[in-house]
């Protein structure tokens, strides 16, 4: 599965950082307070991750087994770093909403994972679309539960008013923003209902027969597998379903 949009549809589906893996929890829980900030440290992530990936599959065969650790820090760093002076320098706004986050990219495991599950072990052209496919994947996820938390807490989308909110002082009806949705509490929320919906989905998928992956460790489904209750790599949710299935 090396094929260039094979690798864009295992990272922004298949294997989604966020919705799949729950890689890279702390800037989604931390930043998604609003829609913008979702895109811009989703966009951040993947140049980083697509240069990264290009650069370490390129060197791959030259970075040793002992040192390659380091030698992927290093190379993660130096790209973001060039990305926080390009957003300081260009679009400041961004910058600041972000602030910690952006040099924290470093040590997001999603990047970090990559290079060394894939990037280290792969051809440069498919460890770049890996790359990309993995940031947009990210991207699109944090910017879902970033919009939706913006939509919630205060009525718009993008700085869009899509929802007329109440004002005392002027007499105006409207929406009661939940405030407590765009803070820290709410991150919690939201990503627990948006996960609950997408395994709703996913067990219905399972009862109409439909192919299911999990991709945690050997690449094919955990459901009804006879080895799923010992293997380490299987999901709790897919432990309890071969469970149920045992006991009937």
């Amino acid at each position: 599965m090396n094929k260039p949009l094979e690798r864009l549809y295992n990272g922004i589906i298949k294997e989604n950082p966020t919705f799949v893996l729950m890689l890279g929890m702390c800037p989604t829980l931390a930043v998604t307070t609003s829609a913008i900030n979702g895109i811009g440290m989703g966009l951040s992530t993947t140049v980083v991750l697509a240069l990264s990936n290009l650069l370490i599959s390129i060197l791959r065969k030259v970075i040793t087994d002992r040192i390659r650790v380091p030698s992927f820090i290093v190379v993660v760093a130096s790209f973001v770093t060039m990305v926080q002076f390009l957003l300081q320098a260009y679009v400041p706004a961004i910058y600041s909403a972000l602030g910690i986050y952006i040099p924290l990219i470093v040590v997001n495991c999603i990047i970090l994972g990559r290079a060394e599950s894939y990037a280290s072990k792969n051809p440069p052209i498919p460890s770049l679309f890996d790359g990309i496919g993995m940031g947009l994947g990210f991207t699109c996820s944090i910017t879902i539960i970033g919009a939706v938390r913006e939509l919630i807490g205060s009525g718009t989308v993008f700085g869009l008013h899509l929802i007329p909110i109440k004002d005392v002082a002027a007499g105006t009806h409207g929406y009661i923003p939940v405030s407590i949705v765009v803070l820290a509490p709410g991150a919690f929320f939201v990503l627990g209902i948006i996960m609950a919906i997408i395994n709703r989905v996913k067990l219905n998928n399972i009862k109409k027969g439909r192919k299911v992956y999990d991709t945690s460790g050997c690449k094919e489904s955990c459901f009804g597998c006879p080895h799923s209750m010992i293997c380490l790599n299987s999901s709790s949710e897919n432990k309890i379903i071969n469970s149920n299935k045992a006991n009937e």
